[in-house]
């Protein structure tokens, strides 16, 4: 029965961006890898509106064929349609999220101790003993493999989660690309209590092809028919369209005996904007340390795990994705009123130049101690939440998570 296990140091589930990194940041150890993935073509299909900081050209070396645009100006729609321009240090890149992911796959596949599997999916694991060390046996719709180590890099419906009782909670996307006349300079946010859990959205590809999308809990479909009405956007001249699943919350537990999650599997993940790419990348960071700290030391317990790579990533990536997921949470007891209200505030308030200053897509931390210290906002946010006590009480509960 040997004879039909592929034998490993350590398998990875998703081959998209976090499974592939991971795979690069480990690819210059002598560890044997191997790397299932259900689809046949890394990257596909696109789930992303393609637009993140540009904090990720400092942590990863971007090929011009990655970058499709850079916009300067974020603009903030209200329900009434009063909006807000921002002009600040940050100018995002919308990039072409395929090929990100096959950025790093590229740069292993051909690599001796890294080798892929590509249309085979992930079905189960197990605990085995192999010369008295813990080992795994992990089943894939094809064959089987013993490992050391187990790395769920497999979405927001995330297998490998399940099997060690992690379930994310998410909401869905749908994006259609189009030619259409709106700034190529810009990248919109359209905020409605119809779809409270994230927002409209309008990003410009280049060339004067915009993505257009919106994600929510449920109604995805006629909601975006409501937003394109909206936009003027005759959906039947679509380029393509694009649905997904977005993890929502705060970062799930990511270590297990043998096993660890990472990227969307974790819920490494913004709630104010569902983006998570430069999140996955510093955790990966973590994990790919973890992982070798895991085989120096022949220890790959929980305890072992949660200190090496939970901790550090709890301390750093999850403290900023808690803020994120407050700021959801206040969001989605806004009204129509409470959004008009608030941007007039931001307006009369004159500190838009304190969101360029300080906004950061990725660490609002530092922008929302500041705005706090403005007196308008600071009683419009202590009023609203007070009128709100459901809201409260789940503020609290997450600040003391």
């Amino acid at each position: 029965m040997d004879q039909n296990i592929e034998k490993c140091d350590l398998v990875i589930i998703g081959a998209s961006l976090a499974g592939s990194y991971l795979c690069y940041l480990l690819s210059k150890t002598n560890l044997k890898i191997a790397v299932i993935e259900e689809h046949e073509k890394i990257g596909l299909p696109l789930q992303c509106a393609g637009i993140v900081s540009q904090k990720l050209s400092k942590l990863v070396e971007l090929p011009d064929d990655v970058v499709l645009n850079r916009v300067s100006i974020a603009k903030l729609v209200a329900p009434s349609g009063r909006a807000i321009k921002l002009f600040g240090n940050e100018i995002p890149f919308i990039i072409d999220r395929v090929a990100l992911d096959r950025l790093f796959y590229e740069k292993t596949r051909n690599r001796e101790n890294i080798k892929y599997f590509l249309g085979e999916k992930f079905k189960s694991f197990r605990y085995t003993k192999d010369r008295a060390n813990k080992t795994l046996l992990v089943e894939t719709s094809k064959r089987k493999f013993k490992a050391r180590i187990l790395i769920g890099c497999d979405g927001p419906l995330s297998s490998v989660g399940k099997t060690v009782g992690i379930k994310n909670n998410v909401i869905y996307a749908t994006q259609i690309q189009v030619k259409g006349k709106f700034n190529q300079n810009e990248a919109g946010m359209y905020f409605d209590p119809r779809w409270k859990e994230l927002f409209g959205w309008i990003v410009p590809e280049g060339n004067t092809v915009f993505r257009i999308g919106l994600a929510a809990s449920k109604n995805v479909a006629p909601k975006f028919k409501i937003f394109a009405k909206t936009l003027k956007v005759d959906l039947s001249q679509k380029i393509d369209q694009q649905g997904g699943i977005i993890p929502y919350g705060m970062m799930n537990k990511v270590a297990f005996n043998n096993v660890l999650l990472l990227g969307d599997a974790a819920c490494q993940v913004k709630a104010t904007t569902g983006g998570g790419i430069i999140m996955l990348l510093t955790s990966a960071k973590y994990a790919a340390s973890c992982i070798i700290k895991c085989f120096k030391t022949n220890n790959f317990s929980k305890k072992f795990i949660k200190r090496n790579y939970e901790r550090p990533c709890a301390s750093t990536v999850g403290k900023q994705l808690k803020i994120h997921y407050i700021i959801r949470n206040l969001l989605e007891y806004f009204t129509i009123k409470d959004y008009d209200k608030f941007f007039q505030i931001i307006k009369n308030s004159n500190v838009e130049y304190l969101i360029s200053i300080y906004g950061d897509m990725d660490s609002p931390r530092e922008l929302i101690l500041k705005l706090l210290k403005n007196p308008s906002i600071f009683i419009f946010m202590i009023r609203f939440v007070l009128t709100h006590p459901n809201l409260f009480i789940k503020l609290m509960k997450i600040l003391t998570k």
